[in-house]
């Protein structure tokens, strides 16, 4: 061991480094997934809407990179524009863009729920009638309880009628700006 020691002190300038300290070195499959991450990465960021990124606040080389990316359809192009938004990426800080992408879902997930919270009270409204608008009025006092009735009884009406259901998308709506 001390010959291989001598050795190495020999090639080496620095005598703080040893044989048994040497930096982990990094496999090349690591190397391989970190940059399939940070494709996937880039992948999701072509994925948002043009006011979804500008709320990222992102990097003008990326911001054009994921632009271009978005208008993209030949599948070769698109791979290497992939890979191209992936090499950016591994230049910069990616934790902020992911914290700006885990709070713009955040955002997707409740707007989601607050939908089918108003889908429910549309569809209880139709089913059970002046019970539900009750209901809904005594949580929410601000509604027309005469608006809500009506489209509910008119929403009925073109339902057994099997015609286009303009009140309950009316009705639907109304709902939406009480809840919101």
């Amino acid at each position: 061991m001390d010959l291989i020691v001598s050795f190495f002190m020999m090639w080496t300038d620095d005598p703080e480094i040893w044989p048994d300290e040497h930096p982990a070195r990094i496999s090349k499959s690591q190397l391989k997934r970190e940059s399939a991450a940070l494709q996937d990465l880039g992948e999701e960021l072509m994925g948002l809407s043009r006011d979804q990124l500008e709320r990222l606040d992102l990097p003008v080389e990326l911001m054009e990179a994921v632009r271009l990316g978005q208008s993209i359809t030949e599948r070769g192009a698109l791979k290497r524009q992939r890979k191209y938004i992936g090499k950016i990426l591994r230049h910069i800080d990616v934790e902020p863009i992911r914290a700006g992408l885990a709070a713009l879902k955040n955002e997707s997930a409740e707007a989601l729920h607050r939908q089918h919270v108003i889908e429910r009270w549309r569809d209880r409204m139709l089913a059970e009638g002046d019970a539900a608008v009750n209901e809904f009025v005594a949580i929410h006092p601000e509604a027309d309880r005469q608006k809500l009735r009506q489209l509910s009884r008119d929403a009925r009406r073109e339902r057994a009628a099997e015609a286009a259901p303009k009140s309950a998308r009316q009705l639907f709506r109304y709902l939406r700006e009480i809840v919101a």
